[in-house]
């Protein structure tokens, strides 16, 4: 596992933008595991403007999201497609029958499950997973307790995720209880994963995935047994993790802390 550290949020955003970019570019057929939140925004934003200046193409691209809420339509304000609609596929410049988010209104959900499962690998295998992280360590929807076996499932989302997400809804009452998720198993499957967090009140969730035990307890300190990982972190986030484990080599480009 490898640990970069920025001085800021933006800072943050740009690296995981360019060490993204940087491997689209080899490989324009490269397949993208995407992650919702207001974690990955900047990113998002820099790839569109990467777009927009012809750096960078997402034309050979292949995207699945993690997860997406069960119960809301596509087309729902709150649905992770139409965020992902609004806040990147509109912008870039990807063929949208290659963009692949977990249907929440499959009559039948469990057998949509293992059919996106089956499409992930029809396409060779995500390249890159993007991650965020909960408070309590959750990654996609895998709440503590989850299953390293799973592949994508349906899960009871818990109180504390519900009372994160009511911020996007009008009531508590309206945010939906349970979701489609890519198992922690998928999410291991991915031949690269870059986990993005940021802000003080993620420090303790990212301190114990990097440093913790390895437990269902905690979704993210799975990742400690991933072969190619990397935490892209600004200070805040990165408070309670030590200067001799934090890898000064990623994003030189960038101001270091």
């Amino acid at each position: 596992m490898k640990i970069a550290v920025q001085k800021d949020y933006d800072a943050m955003s740009l690296c995981a933008a360019r060490l993204t970019a940087e491997e689209i570019n080899k490989h324009p057929e490269l397949v993208l595991g995407l992650a919702t939140g207001s974690t990955p925004l900047g990113m998002y934003r820099n790839w569109i403007r990467m777009v927009k200046d012809s750096s960078l193409s997402f034309a050979g691209v292949t995207t699945f999201n993690l997860d997406e809420y069960l119960g809301l339509p596509p087309n729902h304000p709150q649905s992770y497609r139409q965020f992902m609609n609004e806040q990147l596929f509109r912008y870039i410049d990807i063929n949208p029958a290659r963009t692949f988010v977990p249907n929440g209104i499959s009559p039948d959900p469990l057998r949509h499950c293992k059919e996106y499962d089956l499409r992930i690998e029809k396409a060779g295998g995500i390249d890159i997973q993007i991650l965020g992280i909960g408070r309590n360590g959750h990654i996609g929807f895998n709440e503590p307790g989850e299953d390293f076996g799973q592949l994508t499932h349906v899960v009871k989302l818990s109180e504390s995720t519900r009372q994160a997400n009511s911020r996007f809804f009008p009531s508590l009452d309206d945010v939906p209880t349970h979701a489609i998720t890519m198992g922690l198993k998928s999410i291991m499957k991915a031949r690269k994963v870059i986990l993005l967090a940021s802000g003080e009140d993620k420090s303790e969730a990212v301190f114990r995935a990097v440093f913790g035990d390895v437990t269902e307890s905690h979704p993210a300190s799975i990742l400690q047994l991933h072969p190619n990982c990397i935490f892209v972190l600004d200070e805040a986030a990165a408070s309670k993790i030590p200067a001799d484990a934090r890898d000064w080599s990623l994003c030189m480009a960038d101001t270091r802390p």
